[in-house]
């Protein structure tokens, strides 16, 4: 992937994140003050995630920004992982809003408060129009940004409290169920839980520098032996840099014959072709360069 592509990736990004970021603020007072005026939990859990919501899109905001800014002789890659990192931290607050939310939860089984069943549902059914709105806005953008993915699941969190609202407002306006406010944020604590962890788990994947989900190294390293001219293959690594942007490094050893100029060529197309790694840096040594590992 081209920098140039990674750059009008960005700005198409950056504007769906700051039209979210919008809305998530201006919906963010109705809930808090339609929590506390109902006395719900799970409104108020809402509106918890809400709140999240403002400050995942806001640091995913910094982060584009942040990754935007040039390599410099020091950080040679430029800032491309400030987006990984942000999906880290949404990824990790999204564990700490549903902590505090089974820790609030216990609580309050044990003394359900009184809970106003039909303003909670008037206030959720706005957050969920709202919520569904932001997802929309930032669906596009999921598919390209570990980032964006980690703004996504915030929304889709407080998307599913939301509907958890709407239905404890119901039972509690209908049969006077104060108890199943609590209830229903435990489980939107745990479907959040649940939707986080794939994000942590892919953050923490790109830090450490895995293979990037989807590419086999074997089948890698296999194609860059059996392409002609090439006799080993050795000290190969592959990682991801950003969502997107894959990364190659290896040794080959060519024969004598074949022009470097060739055999780079023929790498490039295979690696392309087959796995769309575009990012390649691949050092040639001539079968007298010296003693080398035959493998990877």
């Amino acid at each position: 992937m081209s920098h140039a592509h990674h750059h009008h990736r960005h700005a198409a990004n950056r504007r769906r994140l700051t039209l979210a970021l919008l809305l998530a603020a201006a919906y963010l007072v109705a809930e808090i003050v339609g929590g506390l005026l109902s006395g719900s939990l799970a409104l108020l859990a809402d509106a918890g995630h809400m709140f999240s919501d403002v400050a995942a899109l806001a640091l995913s905001l910094f982060a584009l920004w942040i990754a935007d800014r040039p390599p410099t002789p020091r950080r040679t890659y430029g800032y491309y992982r400030a987006e990984i990192l942000a999906a880290l931290m949404n990824g990790a607050a999204l564990v700490a809003v549903s902590l505090f939310i089974f820790i609030e939860a216990w609580r309050r089984l044990h003394n359900p408060p009184q809970v106003i069943g039909s303003l909670m549902m008037a206030v959720a059914i706005g957050g969920l129009a709202v919520n569904v709105l932001m997802l929309w806005i930032l669906s596009r953008g999921r598919g390209e940004s570990l980032n964006v993915h980690g703004a996504w699941l915030h929304v889709l969190s407080d998307a599913l409290g939301s509907v958890g609202a709407i239905a404890a407002g119901a039972l509690v306006w209908l049969f006077g169920w104060n108890w199943i406010d609590p209830a229903v944020s435990v489980l939107v604590g745990l479907l959040v839980i649940f939707s986080s962890w794939r994000l942590l788990a892919e953050s923490l994947s790109v830090l450490m520098e895995s293979a990037p989900r989807g590419i086999d190294v074997d089948e890698v390293y296999r194609t860059m032996k059996s392409t002609p001219g090439i006799l080993a293959v050795h000290d190969l690594h592959v990682w991801t840099i950003t969502t997107g942007m894959d990364a190659l490094s290896a040794h080959v050893v060519a024969a004598d014959h074949q022009p470097a100029s060739t055999l780079l060529a023929e790498l490039r197309r295979a690696l392309h072709d087959q796995f769309g790694i575009d990012h390649l840096t691949i050092q040639i040594e001539p079968e007298d360069f010296g003693p080398c590992a035959q493998g990877h």
